[in-house]
């Protein structure tokens, strides 16, 4: 399909290769984002703050959208899994800083646990890069 194309993080997580998958895709006009946590190849940032790991996790979404001439303002959809009820003001608070302006449909769910132990915050991210309205 001409149509999609794919990118890996640019110092990709041990799991883009081990379980196969593509950091985002973009298919038309939607470019969706995996599930991206706040590590930078096998080093995790900020262990033991969800607002610090909500950034990083956020900031290597954003980077991935940024390979196809996107940013924050095509965000159109957040996802953000933590995997502690009581981290969600500080997860909440770093999405705000960023999305803020832009107000995308948003998604907060507690889990069981995550790719790593150490990892308290992981986001997705849909964003739109049709013509503005």
């Amino acid at each position: 399909m001409s149509d999609v194309r794919r990118v890996q993080s640019d110092v990709p997580t041990p799991w883009e290769e081990s379980i196969g998958f593509a950091r985002a895709v973009a298919a038309g006009d939607h470019v969706h984002v995996a599930g991206t946590t706040p590590f930078k190849g096998t080093v995790l940032y900020g262990e033991g703050d969800p607002y610090e790991q909500a950034m990083v996790a956020f900031s290597n979404a954003l980077a991935a959208l940024a390979e196809f001439g996107l940013g924050v303002e095509s965000v159109v959809r957040t996802r953000m899994y933590l995997t502690h009820a009581r981290d969600i003001d500080e997860a909440g608070r770093a999405h705000k800083e960023l999305f803020g302006a832009v107000r995308p449909a948003a998604t907060l769910v507690i889990v069981t646990g995550l790719v790593d132990p150490r990892v308290l915050v992981e986001v997705e991210l849909d964003a739109y890069r049709g013509a503005p309205a």
